[in-house]
């Protein structure tokens, strides 16, 4: 028997696999279809009752599978420890529906079983995505081809009759909605605090959630988790597809990315929570979910609220600490990955020899760039394109849209946040349409530059503008090369950065365009704002968004996916590399 099984789990395994997929498919599509379609109740009850032994076949399925196969391998291996916990997870939840034991009455709803049926279809998809490799795809391209996935699947689900409490959203509607969550952007053409239900404001989240972090690297993430390793060409294509030089250090790479944004999110939760009043919240889910979805939108730099009128609502205006919150986040979500565990580093290596020095009067060790290069020119530009953004709003808007909050101090609060979301977060906590001109053309500006490259913003990066401004800096001083913090920048870096100046400009100019023909009669300064703001994946607006017709939509769902993904990033993927010559041009010098 023993040996039966060996070889079921070494020549059938990818079958075994397969089939999991096949059923834990089946089973989402049901509690989908059941949580987003079915109106009747009489229905509703029959697939509940449906969905419950679904659940139970799923963990009974899931445990034998597990079972012969630590069984086959006679160990329990990495491979095993994400079955484990689903396991434990699955059983917590059936003892607690079948004893009705009421210290684990929460754990009685519903809600968890869903849950639990797609943290299985999640499982299982992760681990086939780990064999794309296996149809030579462009990482570039595949890179692409997943969020243009992802947003269709959100496209499609926003569309399902109970997403919304009323009419179902039409498909531009949807396709819109789904493209700036996706894109982390923010811009809606519906009220998101009234016009989705639960279920649709939870769609939302997660098409956020997955968007910031990237559908590749969160399959990659739980695909390895579960299935116990990666081939060599799952790390060669995650490292061109996270940008990674080291090839072996991909997987260490991904656990980070996952662990700082969950961590994050996780104490961004925890603050919002605590920043709340209860009274303003009908139950304590209420006011969990509205903390879990703000800190993920935060994070994230999505900018969605479930609360009308966003942060500009009077309930929370003058909370200043929940600004503060919210502005950690998304700046700690805008520096990128790479920025925030580098300066993690560093602290943590200051912290060590702070403990050496104190308990055993140990000397400092020092070690040369601990902060690297790109971590200084990310942190200097950010700093000062906060300051720009604080004191500007704080100095142009002090009479204006400032003048409700009676103390200096949330004055300044209310500036700092306003000049630090416009560029990529897209939360309002001012009357956008009561904002000063020389107000919204600061904002155009910072939307333009945006967040740091490796980060969940978009824009042109803060790399780029930097590298620019050092670039006319140094022609000006008559300099050949570019240096800073006693490092040259190769002329690559620079090429790059015009280029992807020249293609944004291209970009935005285009959808400027195309929408005064489309809708001309919402202004100019209304469509540019807009036109910035898809680009920079901001979400910020005038508030023409929701008045835009069919045609302006799409347009503007074309600019966030391109801001979102790069148009530089479109042309390498589709432009056939030609190769390098063994031969040179002569060298022609061009007149300015």
């Amino acid at each position: 028997m023993l040996s039966r099984i060996k070889y079921i789990f070494k020549y059938q395994e990818k079958t075994v696999d397969r089939v999991m997929l096949y059923v834990s498919l089946v089973c989402a599509l049901v509690v989908l279809f059941h949580l987003g379609y079915n109106t009747d109740k009489a229905m509703a009850r029959q697939f509940a009752l449906i969905i419950r032994w679904l659940f139970y076949g799923l963990f009974f399925l899931g445990t034998v599978r597990m079972g012969c196969s630590i069984l086959a391998d006679r160990k329990v291996s990495v491979a095993h420890y994400g079955g484990l916990v689903l396991s434990l997870y699955f059983l917590t939840v059936i003892l607690a529906r079948i004893t009705g034991e009421p210290h684990l009455s929460f754990l009685q709803n519903d809600e968890w079983l869903y849950l639990g049926i797609f943290a299985i279809f999640l499982t299982e998809l992760s681990k086939s995505s780990l064999f794309f490799d296996n149809f030579y795809f462009n990482p570039t391209i595949l890179f692409v081809i997943s969020f243009l996935v992802l947003i269709l699947v959100g496209t499609l689900l926003l569309m399902l009759p109970r997403t919304t409490p009323d009419q179902p959203l039409k498909f531009v509607d949807a396709l819109f909605m789904a493209t700036s969550a996706v894109c982390i952007t923010g811009l809606s053409v519906i009220d998101v605090s009234t016009q989705l239900t639960g279920f649709g404001q939870t769609v939302l989240v997660v098409l956020v959630q997955l968007g910031g972090l990237g559908i590749m690297t969160f399959t990659g993430f739980f695909g390895y988790f579960f299935s116990g390793g990666f081939s060599y060409k799952n790390q060669l294509m995650y490292s061109e597809i996270l940008g990674h030089n080291k090839v072996g250090s991909v997987i260490n790479t991904l656990f980070k990315i996952v662990f700082i944004t969950l961590f994050f999110e996780a104490i961004g939760a925890t603050l919002i929570y605590f920043s709340m009043e209860p009274a303003d919240f009908e139950s304590k889910g209420e006011r969990l979910f509205f903390s879990i979805f703000h800190a993920v939108s935060a994070f994230c730099n999505a900018g969605f609220s479930t609360v009308n009128d966003g942060i500009h609502n009077p309930l929370l205006r003058f909370n200043y600490n929940l600004q503060l919150v919210i502005a950690a986040l998304f700046i700690l979500g805008g520096l990128g990955f790479a920025i925030v565990l580098n300066v993690y580093t560093f602290i943590k290596r200051w912290a060590i020899n702070v403990v050496k020095r104190v308990a055993y009067g140990r000397p400092f060790s020092y070690r040369a760039w601990v902060i690297s290069f790109n971590s200084r020119l990310v942190g200097w530009t950010t700093f000062f394109l906060i300051v720009l953004g604080t004191l500007g709003t704080f100095l142009l808007e002090y009479n204006q849209t400032l003048v409700e909050h009676q103390t200096l101090w949330g004055k300044f609060v209310s500036a700092f946040f306003m000049g630090t979301t416009v560029r990529t977060a897209g939360f309002n906590a001012s009357d956008m349409a009561a904002l000063t001109f020389p107000t919204v053309t600061l904002m155009m500006f910072l939307m333009w530059i945006g967040a740091s490259p490796g980060s969940t913003g978009g824009g042109i990066k803060t790399t780029t503008f930097a590298v620019a401004c050092l670039n006319i800096i140094g022609l000006a001083r008559g300099k050949d090369d570019l240096e800073i913090f006693r490092r040259k920048i190769s002329n690559d870096a620079v090429s790059k950065a015009f280029a992807v100046i020249a293609l944004s400009l291209v970009t935005i100019g285009t959808a400027v365009f195309i929408l005064t023909i489309t809708d001309g009669d919402k202004g100019l300064l209304n469509i540019a704002f807009e036109c910035f703001s898809a680009y920079a994946t901001c979400g910020l607006t005038l508030g023409i968004t929701p008045e835009l017709s069919d045609g302006g939509k799409v347009v503007i769902a074309c600019t966030m996916f391109i801001g979102r993904v790069g148009l530089l990033t479109l042309l390498v993927a589709l432009i056939k590399n030609t190769g390098n010559r063994n031969f040179k041009y002569p060298q022609e010098k061009v007149l300015f």
